[in-house]
């Protein structure tokens, strides 16, 4: 298969989307599913508390730390 451009709206990789997505649905359980997206890799895990810990050390842009009345 030749691999050439298509663009934003990408018709064979839509295509190979959907398949995938229909498998999984078809070969697995609500259950299993739910499951496999909550497991993360010890990879996973750290990247996570690294990405959590440097969200909650950075305040928001132009929020004050006190309230305005």
């Amino acid at each position: 298969m030749e691999e050439k451009n298509q663009g934003e709206g990408n018709r064979e990789a839509d295509r190979r989307y959907r398949r995938g997505v229909r498998e999984t649905v078809e070969e697995t359980t609500e259950e299993e599913r739910a499951r496999r997206a909550r497991d993360l890799t010890p990879e996973e895990e750290e990247a996570a508390r690294r990405a959590e810990e440097a969200g909650k050390s950075k305040g928001r842009p132009g929020a004050s730390s006190e309230r305005e009345i």
